[in-house]
């Protein structure tokens, strides 16, 4: 129930998708998020499964963690992110390295919780996403504030000897990071100097050298090999 002009107006429900494995804490967080009604709660206990459900009706909020039986959530989010831009996106997940939470920032997490959040904390972090808020986790929250200060205004970070990583040009390395810092293709460009039309080669390149297929999990694979620091 909603009120306007004085009057009450009856909303219909908001689909949220909900990601989860371990059967008690995806019972636990169905009824978070279920309260009050203003969400309808779609379960899905692995990837598999999101996909099916994805494909039968697009949410308005899909709710995940990120590691699954049958992979890394990062990729779906950020395929999600990309052919569906109006669908937001929450993490509520254990893992809390740095690694994950650029990569799940970057496939288009707009918040970021850990699975300590109290039940009235995970319904209010929905809402506030759904209305274009990015709560996050305080432990989270301070990490993301500390290398914002580390990185400053430069695109390009410290990084492993060329020699550890042969497979990737400067030029790519320096495209990878803007990626990493969220940046968009023209803001990519406009910072190296170079034609927006150039950028999605690169990219294209990156993805086939670090074999994945999406911003997510070019970063997390970066991070994990050493390629980018932060």
């Amino acid at each position: 129930m909603k009120l306007q002009n004085g009057a009450e107006v009856t909303t219909a429900p908001q689909t949220v998708l909900l990601i989860e494995d371990d059967a008690p804490i995806r019972a636990r967080l169905a009824a978070a998020l279920s309260e009050h009604g203003i969400f309808k709660v779609v379960q899905a206990p692995d990837l598999a499964t999101a996909r099916a459900a994805i494909a039968s009706q697009t949410p308005d909020l899909i709710v995940s963690d990120l590691k699954l039986p049958d992979g890394i959530a990062i990729g779906l989010l950020a395929e999600v992110r990309e052919k569906s831009p109006q669908v937001e996106i929450l993490v509520i997940t254990i893992l809390g390295d740095e690694a994950t939470i650029v990569a799940a920032i970057a496939a288009g997490a707009s918040g970021y919780l850990l699975k300590d959040a109290l039940p009235e904390d995970i319904h209010k972090a929905a809402i506030e996403v759904m209305e274009g808020g990015s709560p996050i986790s305080p432990s989270i929250a301070r990490f993301i504030l500390r290398r914002a200060g580390e990185i400053g205004s430069v695109l390009v970070a410290p990084m492993k000897p060329a020699v550890e990583v042969p497979h990737l040009t400067p030029r790519e390395l320096e495209i990878l990071w803007g990626i990493a810092k969220g940046l968009s293709y023209n803001e990519i460009a406009s910072l190296l100097e170079m034609s927006p039309n150039t950028v999605p080669t690169h990219i294209k390149a990156i993805y086939r050298k670090l074999q994945v297929g999406t911003r997510g999990e070019a970063v997390y694979e970066a991070i994990q090999q050493g390629l980018i620091t932060f």
